[in-house]
């Protein structure tokens, strides 16, 4: 009995020498990465594509890697976060100046359904059911879509549903890219 509760002892509790280590590096670390965010600015933790949003999970991984592995250091964890931060701010930087780099990592916005039809070649392009579509508009309160509904793939995966009685002059759609061929799409 005694050696089953030592092995739980060491199980849940290994000393206070690992407890002070999270405690003082994790303080460190989210110190660092506060620092780091605010000299980077707002657009490093953007939600405005599927990148930000894999270097916002990166941000996250790291900061937990250095509080939690005893393996990397404060300073080796640091120094991945700001190389994070870097790569981003460079990603960002390049993307707002030269169109055929933002064309070559981020995606367009995508119209799946405009004036009271679903565009299947969208649809099927972005892999989207129409359930998942009319769950959007359920989700924005749609209760009966028609000729002023318009819904939206965004470049972060997330949908946005679109209502007014001019969407084919609506300044909101104008970035979104219409399937080619038969289907319907605003000009």
């Amino acid at each position: 009995m005694d050696d089953v509760l030592h092995t739980l002892h060491g199980w849940v509790f290994k000393g206070w020498g690992p407890v002070w280590r999270v405690m003082f590096v994790g303080i460190l670390a989210y110190a660092g990465l506060l620092a780091f965010l605010r000299l980077s600015g707002k657009r490093t933790l953007s939600k405005m594509n599927a990148f930000d949003l894999v270097v916002t999970v990166a941000l996250g991984s790291t900061l937990s890697t250095i509080i939690m592995s005893k393996q990397t250091g404060l300073a080796d964890g640091l120094t991945a976060l700001g190389l994070l931060i870097v790569l981003q701010f460079c990603v960002a930087w390049l993307s707002v100046r030269w169109p055929w780099f933002r064309d070559a990592i981020k995606s367009e916005p995508t119209l799946l359904y405009y004036q009271g039809d679903f565009l299947h070649r969208a649809l099927r392009r972005e892999r989207v059911t129409e359930n998942e579509v009319r769950a959007a508009m359920r989700g924005s309160g749609v209760a009966h879509p028609g000729k002023n509904t318009a819904v939206v793939l965004e470049t972060d995966g997330s949908f946005t549903v679109t209502q007014g009685d001019n969407l084919n002059q609506s300044f909101s759609l104008q970035s979104a890219k219409g399937p080619a061929g038969n289907d319907s799409a605003p000009n």
